[in-house]
């Protein structure tokens, strides 16, 4: 690994990339029911990608936050500390290669940390830098998931639709980036994927595959989708299973449904859904009688 100023590592690909984007997502507040960064996950595995660099974290994240992970199971006890990783996906059947981030968000100095990471993408050739983001919303499981994409330039993201920014407040490390990317005169896009509310406690495979098909769309990588939808297919089976157990919960989906088809907004009496804790207790017990864990908490 070459060291950069501050605390990035990174080992440029011999040969170089051929006319890389960068593809970028970030666990925590950016990441709803972990759809963004499965779908890095997603790809790189699909792509066989490999590691050319990491962040180290101890500049830029608060460990009683993102704390680190220790392993006492088997023999050899391991500590894993939170890290950005950034990694070469080449793509022989494309005209150019990504580069794909993932890790937490950072939990201080952002300024330094996307000055380094977009200095580091830069010296590797990339011009376009995609964000991915989730978020919670009041959408139901059982219908696709439409993105919402924001683009510096709209022959970026041609077949997709677009929506003028159309939010002010607090934002979180993808907003950040996106603006920086965009001062710096790359070509700056932006994914969000809306995940249903009331399953944030299991991994959202349908949001998952919507944005992989924006980032196909996007780069021109073809991306193979097949695992996905089957997985999209399982996320809607479970989620049905507890919202038939519950008639409050039924009743709020049945809404949901009505207000997307009719593309009007719902409104909710008081009482008419359960409490966020009584919906993640729900769903975290039918995971366990299935022992399938549940989305990657705390980071």
């Amino acid at each position: 690994m070459q060291p950069m100023p501050g605390s990035l590592s990174i080992t440029p690909p011999d040969p170089p990339l051929r006319d890389p984007m960068v593809v970028a997502a970030f666990r925590g507040w950016n990441d709803a029911a972990s759809a963004a960064s499965s779908t890095i996950s997603t790809i790189a595995a699909q792509r066989h990608a490999d590691q050319i660099g990491t962040v180290d974290p101890e500049e830029f994240y608060d460990f009683q936050v993102t704390r680190p992970i220790i392993d006492l199971t088997g023999d050899d006890p391991s500590l894993t500390w939170p890290e950005v990783e950034i990694m070469a996906a080449r793509c022989p059947d494309a005209d150019r290669d990504l580069v794909l981030v993932v890790g937490g968000e950072p939990s201080m100095r952002w300024p330094t940390f996307c000055r380094l990471l977009l200095d580091a993408v830069e010296a590797l050739g990339a011009k376009r830098f995609i964000t991915l983001g989730a978020l919670l919303a009041d959408v139901p499981h059982t219908r696709d998931v439409a993105l919402t994409v924001m683009t510096t330039q709209e022959g970026l993201v041609q077949g997709m639709d677009t929506r003028p920014p159309g939010y002010r407040g607090p934002t979180g490390i993808v907003g950040v980036l996106h603006l920086l990317a965009a001062e710096r005169g790359l070509e700056a896009v932006s994914l969000w994927a809306p995940t249903s509310h009331y399953a944030a406690g299991v991994v959202n495979h349908k949001a998952e595959l919507a944005l992989i098909e924006g980032v196909a769309s996007v780069t021109g990588v073809p991306i193979d989708t097949t695992d996905v939808r089957a997985s999209a297919r399982e996320f809607e089976e479970q989620v049905d299973q507890v919202v038939a157990g519950d008639p409050r919960l039924q009743q709020l989906v049945e809404q949901l449904e009505q207000a997307i088809d009719e593309d009007e907004p719902v409104e909710f009496e008081e009482g008419d859904l359960p409490s966020g804790d009584e919906l993640v207790a729900e769903l975290e017990r039918f995971l366990r009688e299935r022992q399938d864990p549940p989305p990657p908490q705390g980071i």
